[in-house]
């Protein structure tokens, strides 16, 4: 598959690279879109192409219709990612996100696609320490009052009613599907995972972040570093630097050449 276009409307690459030789692909959080991860295509060096999921529902798919819960979502970018095919791919989450990486790797195992690399989840708990939560139930005021609470997205501009109308269907949906997740049985995953949180995000602790080991037979990492639930944010260099050595390392046990 091309780097020079995108597979499908789930995916988007901000900066293609002919000669990366593994691609990263980036699941966004609540109310997130292939947008936040833009900047790190071009950051995290020219052997690491790094693609964004775009949920639908926002940016240029603020129109398109929402699956109906996050393991169909997951089907969807299962099969975008399946296209991509011509290169190593490790999948990278952060909150929902992980969740949804999650379900796509056990699709890419089950055969939809070629194995991933690699899992990164990051900021969230693990599928056996059910994330429970009313958040899609709450009236506008209070999911607007969540956002604000974590902070990942600028909570404040959606007091905003026109802005609301257009932008809370999506988060909303994004809150039901991380709240009403439950992983089917199935078997582990093949693949090596790695969790990463911040040292001070009320969300997820060691304890529920190290709970991700349950779902591999390969290899886990649980890494810390400063911050809250989007530590990702001000701390983008030591994301992308473990995210490089995570890639990196599933390029050379994928494909057994070194691209260091």
């Amino acid at each position: 598959m091309s780097a020079a276009a995108a597979p499908s409307p789930w995916l988007r690459c901000a900066f293609p690279k002919a000669g990366a030789t593994v691609r990263l692909v980036c699941l966004p959080h609540a109310g997130g879109a292939a947008s936040f991860f833009r900047t790190w295509g071009r950051d995290i060096g020219d052997e690491i192409e790094v693609w964004g999921v775009q949920y639908p529902g926002r940016e240029n798919r603020i129109n398109d219709a929402f699956p109906a819960d996050l393991t169909a979502l997951a089907g969807h970018v299962a099969e975008a990612v399946a296209a991509l095919d011509d290169r190593p791919v490790v999948l990278f989450g952060h909150s929902l996100g992980s969740l949804v990486a999650y379900e796509t790797a056990r699709r890419l195992e089950a055969g939809i696609g070629p194995d991933p690399g690699a899992l990164v989840v990051s900021g969230m708990r693990a599928p056996s320490r059910r994330l429970t939560g009313d958040v899609h139930l709450r009236d506008d005021e209070a999911v607007v009052d969540e956002l604000v609470r974590l902070g990942g997205t600028d909570g404040e501009l959606l007091r905003d009613q026109e802005l609301r109308e257009l932008f809370l269907p999506a988060i909303r949906t994004d809150y039901r599907f991380a709240e009403t997740y439950r992983p089917a049985p199935g078997p582990l995953l093949r693949c090596p995972v790695t969790a990463v949180i911040g040292t001070e995000d009320t969300e997820v602790d060691d304890a529920l972040a190290s709970a991700w080991q349950e779902v591999t037979a390969a290899s886990f990492a649980l890494h810390r570093l400063p911050g809250d639930h989007f530590y990702l944010v001000p701390h983008a260099a030591d994301v992308l630097a473990l995210l490089r050595r995570v890639t990196l390392r599933a390029d050379i046990d994928t494909t057994g050449r070194s691209t260091s």
